[in-house]
């Protein structure tokens, strides 16, 4: 029996030495290949009098030839200069639409583009219509949707620039929507591959503090500013509904554009000069503007200038007025905000930000409507005498909601919601909203009262409810609270007046659907009837396992066992976890589990509960909390929390009987590849490891990382200690290396996993590196998500299920 172990892992690890030679793509065992190669559900649009189901179907995967295609990274942004759109756009490419009130069967819609690539959806004011872009060939198309006709067609050529995103506005009365187009005086751009140096490029400081992240994708140099702008820039036409156009404004970087709520005027966000190879487009200076809705210039409401230098700490602000918004109940009322503490957290005052309305013409000095202890974040409209405002604080995790009169300043705001919010089980859940008389979300009243959807956390499970809450008293009453246990219940909105709730019920083995409910009585009825595509693990064992680390804290996980596991026989098999860890202010809300056994079991690319098929027990959104309580900063013993909530998991499931724990491998990806690379460094828990698109070394990324503010010459020790490049010597166990070749997150450059890799290979660990050509932070391509798991696949039927006895 041992000759046959010995030949089976002798022909598989020399099976996989030559894999790396020469290797194409690979697909994973037929299993696994099931699963994944499945037709998504739709997304379901509904229209406001909920008698209009439109359902938007896509394909669930690129494919390497679309990723292929040319992509210029410029200030952030990555686009495609053939078509002008993002080249990581998600394309639709059917719509369906049914009646429901007359019961009807959904049906296709006529007049589509052969081979559509649909995105940009918007419901016309009076929702007869939805106008939506089609991407061709050559560039972006503007698209209508008669609804009452179930037939498309289209206004423009392909001349729309949605370089910079929300290329299309609705004009209030529907007739026409605001469109941005690429100027025929647009320069040609500069091929960065073949043009001709004309000197260096040179960065000055003079002596002001930047402390800013490791973005990804900044502009370089003088080329990449030219490129940058001949892409953003655009003229503003106004598109008829029968494709009249007439220039609207002349050429500009337009960023935003937001019509009023009575749509008689427009706000608009104009990228300025200069840019920064510091900082992301976001951060570039701009300008605010009102205009009417013929385009005449009101007033320019405010200039930033180029935000490089801010305070440091993540609530720190640019001073002067930011976070411009029209206020949602009146016809044209601006709302914005100021700092009080001149945007430095460190300053201590007893109000953070003020907030104040300035209402059409724009001509008298603006009304101070309230101030926030915390940072300034939104509010929520209803009417003179209801609004709510909400702020936020990060250092403490804290955050407070108001009610307050709009209509006077003098009235004190209300206190209705201070607390931790990493705290899930006292949320009060989200405002219940809905468009208003001009169109725009505002809160849902029923004469003084207002109404909460919650989730529905607790120590006993999940439990989604409604409350009605009396904005003068702050009473609230439960109208409603879900019952199910052996289901999800999902509330998604509630008509008042039919005492109606929309909801999405789901259990493990039974796919989301969407149904009407009545509150007072038992009448349901199915809206949509997607079917299971993932069958052959529908009847999977699958429970919520909690356990407690050594120091107290509550912890908990996912567990799937493999299909057709015995549960009385209890073999003993291999498993992987899956984690990914989070930073807390305190040890209560750690312990807190927002798991539900009762969600739907949804493979996708990145998950590993594919592997039940494979016969390994699959622990899945494993508990990694790291507390920092106080004064203490969570990173300050990241390490020994990652051991100590590693080994309580193994310890919890290794109790229950199901696992051989010398089989247990570990994974994460991007923050939980870092984990993974420092569990096989500082622990003997694993056999092996999968990392994905990670950051080893954290002085690649100084100014700070996930959620440490302190910089690298503030806390030296703290990235030293937590960085598994510092520590490569110490790597025991088998390594699998993913990374895209093009990731665009924060601090995760391929570098990292590169270099990484080198520093493993140099002092002889067993680490294996595939870079995924196209790919950025996370996978598109079809071919490089099959590759991947097999890759997976491979690694774990070596290194784990057939890892040698005594190792």
């Amino acid at each position: 029996m041992k000759q046959i172990v010995c030949l089976t892992l002798l022909l598989i690890s020399v099976f996989y030495v030559k894999a790396q030679e020469n290797i194409s793509y690979q697909k994973p065992p037929d299993e696994i290949l099931k699963l994944v190669d499945v037709q998504v559900a739709p997304r379901v649009l509904l229209d406001d009098k909920k008698e209009l189901l439109i359902l938007l179907s896509r394909n669930a995967y690129k494919s390497i030839e679309e990723l292929s295609q040319t992509e210029l990274r410029l200030g952030g942004l990555r686009i495609n200069p053939k078509t002008n759109i993002g080249s990581r756009q998600r394309y639709y490419n059917k719509i369906q639409i049914q009646n429901i009130k007359q019961k009807e069967d959904a049906k296709e819609i006529k007049g589509l583009p052969k081979h559509p690539r649909l995105t940009n959806f918007s419901w016309s004011p009076d929702q007869s219509k939805i106008s939506f872009t089609h991407t061709s060939t050559t560039g972006v198309e503007l698209w209508i949707l008669d609804v009452a006709t179930a037939t498309a067609k289209k206004l423009t050529p392909a001349t729309i620039n949605a370089n910079l995103y929300s290329p299309v506005q609705w004009f209030k009365d529907g007739t026409a929507m605001l469109v941005k187009m690429i100027p025929e005086q647009r320069k040609a751009l500069i091929d960065p591959k073949s043009a001709i140096p004309s000197g260096p490029t040179i960065s000055v400081n003079h002596g002001k503090k930047a402390q800013n992240r490791t973005y990804q994708d900044l502009l370089k140099n003088k080329n990449d500013e030219h490129n940058f702008e001949q892409l953003a820039i655009s003229d503003l036409y106004k598109v008829s509904l029968d494709g009249k156009k007439e220039k609207w404004l002349d050429t500009s970087m337009y960023r935003s554009i937001r019509f009023s709520p009575d749509g008689e005027y427009v706000l608009i966000n104009i990228i300025e000069k200069p840019f920064s190879y510091l900082v992301p487009y976001r951060r570039f200076p701009s300008t605010t503007t009102v205009y009417t809705k013929e385009g005449k210039k009101v007033k320019t409401v405010v200039s930033v200038p180029l935000i490089e230098d801010l305070p440091q700490g993540f609530m720190a602000a640019r001073k002067g007025k930011r976070s411009f918004s029209w206020r949602k109940d009146k016809p044209a009322s601006l709302i914005y905000a100021e700092a009080l503490d001149q945007g430095d957290p460190k300053n201590n005052v007893t109000y953070r930000d003020e907030v104040f309305q300035l209402d059409a013409p724009f001509t008298k000095d603006p009304v101070s409507l309230l101030k926030t202890k915390n940072r300034y974040s939104y509010i929520e409209w209803g009417n003179d005498q209801f609004a709510v405002a909400h702020d936020f604080w990060w250092n403490t995790r804290n955050i407070k909601s108001y009610i307050f009169n709009p209509g006077d300043n003098r009235a004190k705001p209300v206190l209705i919601e201070d607390r931790n919010y990493q705290d899930q089980y006292s949320d009060p859940g989200k405002f219940l909203m809905k468009r208003n008389q001009f169109g725009a979300e505002s809160l849902v009243l029923d004469n003084n009262a207002a109404f909460l959807i919650g989730d529905g956390y607790s120590d006993k499970g999940q439990f989604p409810f409604l409350d009605r809450i009396d904005l003068k008293t702050n009473k609230k009453e439960r109208v409603y609270q879900s019952s199910f246990v052996n289901k999800i219940e999902d509330i998604r909105d509630y008509t008042p007046e039919k005492k109606e709730l929309l909801v999405r019920i789901e259990s493990p083995n039974e796919y989301p659907n969407y149904y009407f409910k009545h509150i007072n009585k038992d009448q349901i009825s199915q809206l949509t009837h997607f079917e299971n595509p993932f069958k052959s693990i529908q009847n999977i064992h699958k429970e919520v396992i909690k356990y407690k680390r050594e120091d107290g804290v509550e912890l908990s996980g996912t567990l799937y066992l493999p299909v057709g596991y015995d549960t009385q026989k209890k073999e003993k098999k291999p498993m992987i976890m899956w984690a990914y860890p989070r930073e807390f202010k305190d040890k209560s809300s750690a312990g807190q589990s927002t798991k539900n056994p009762n969600k739907f079991t949804y493979p996708h690319y990145g998950s590993m509960i594919y592997w039940v098929t494979r016969g390994y027990v699959v622990l899945d959104e494993t508990s990694f909390p790291i507390i920092g309580e106080g004064d203490t900063e969570p990173n300050d013993s990241f390490r020994k929390q990652l051991v100590a909530n590693a080994k309580a998991a193994i310890d919890a499931v290794d109790k229950l009987g199901y696992i051989d724990r010398k089989r247990v491998a570990v994974g994460g990806h991007s923050y939980g590849a870092f984990m993974v690379a420092n569990l096989l460094s500082h622990s003997d828990l694993f056999a092996a490891g999968i990392a994905r698109s990670g950051a080893y070394n954290r002085t690649l990324t100084p100014f700070g990382f996930q959620s440490e503010e302190r910089n690298y010459w503030e806390a030296p020790n703290v990235y030293y200690t937590m960085s598994p490049f510092m520590h490569a010597d110490k790597m025991k166990y088998p390594l699998l290396l993913i990374h895209g070749e093009q990731d665009n997150n924060s601090g995760t450059y391929p570098m990292q996993s590169e270099r990484y890799f080198n520093a493993l290979k140099g002092l002889g660990a067993k680490v294996r590196l595939v870079m995924l050509p196209k790919e950025s932070h996370g996978y598109r391509a079809k071919e490089s998500i099959l590759h991947l798991l097999w890759e997976q696949d491979q690694w774990l039927e070596e290194h784990v299920k057939n890892r040698p006895v005594g190792q």
